[in-house]
């Protein structure tokens, strides 16, 4: 049997089976806590709780009614395990994207360059699609548009699969998401970062990003159509209410609406500074009441994706 116990209560000779964080320090790690050292360690890391296994401690563990079923054990270690690889798919994804940012805007993009980021978002979206949503939830406010990206590039690689769209176009759906919002490289800071309400100047400068992004994204070879097409409408609405040309529903073809419901979802379950986080039942819920921006059909296949 194992015991789950709050981190306060470790002391040395208890042997570890998991420490309950993404911390790579911990990763794999199966010990027998015996320095100072790893004890300050673990208290300092994010955990909340740890996994003992009293049979090998040495010293009584004590702690009553903490008993753990194995299979609990197993899938608490498995979930644990998924954590830090998708932690450090997300790290490294996350600098091949910003190079990429970067490269766009000296004017110098490859496409091909994207191909790291895309790779570490596929194997994350197959190996766990909620590991990698709460994994995305952790973005600080100067990688938002990067990991955002990534997130929606994710949810939209996982409904490509879902759709059966076949291998090439899911390709080009999870490129498409890292490029969707390229167009913001073009927007000011202190408008992308705003804390409160847009001005309608402001909301006008932001509502430009997708055809500024096309604009610019057209201009490089290699670009598939696919992916320009979502830069420049993935904010247009069945309804024909969004922009930049107000297309409806006839017009927006189906990668388009995946890429809608993963963007608006992904904006919803962040932390902005101007509102919370919603759950996901709770964004999906909003967003299937709203069958005339939305495609329904797609907001349940995502909650599927993320059950």
């Amino acid at each position: 049997m194992v015991l789950r116990i709050p981190k306060n209560l470790l002391r040395k000779g208890m042997y570890i089976e998991l420490v309950e964080c993404t911390d790579l320090e911990f990763s794999g790690r199966r010990f027998l806590l015996e320095t100072d050292s790893d004890l300050h360690s673990i208290i300092a890391s994010s955990a909340e709780n740890v996994l003992v296994n009293p049979t090998k401690s040495r010293v009584d563990c004590g702690i009553a009614d903490s008993r753990q079923p194995e299979e609990h054990v197993e899938k608490s270690l498995r979930d644990s395990e998924k954590r830090v690889r998708i932690q450090h798919a997300l790290s490294q994804a996350t600098v091949s994207l910003r190079d990429g940012f970067d490269d766009f805007k000296a004017g110098r993009f490859d496409i091909a360059r994207l191909a790291p980021a895309a790779r570490s978002i596929t194997n994350s979206i197959l190996l766990s699609p909620h590991v990698l949503v709460e994994m995305t939830r952790l973005k600080t406010k100067d990688e938002g548009t990067y990991i955002h990206s990534l997130a929606v590039s994710g949810l939209m690689t996982g409904l490509g699969h879902l759709s059966n769209l076949g291998e090439e176009t899911t390709r080009d759906l999870t490129i498409a998401g890292l490029l969707h919002d390229i167009g913001k490289v073009l927007i000011p800071n202190a408008i992308l970062n705003k804390g409160g309400q847009l001005t309608d100047a402001e909301r006008r400068i932001m509502h430009s990003h997708p055809e500024r992004g096309y604009q610019l994204l057209k201009q490089h070879p290699g670009v598939p159509d696919l992916v320009l097409e979502i830069c420049r409408f993935h904010h247009e609405a069945l309804d024909g209410s969004g922009y930049p040309l107000g297309l409806r529903a006839a017009q927006l073809t189906l990668p388009i609406r995946i890429c809608t419901i993963c963007d608006v979802f992904d904006a919803l379950t962040s932390v902005r500074p101007y509102k919370r986080a919603w759950t996901t039942t709770e964004a999906l819920k909003w967003m299937f009441d709203r069958g005339h921006l939305f495609d329904r059909r797609l907001v349940l296949r995502l909650g599927s994706l993320l059950s």
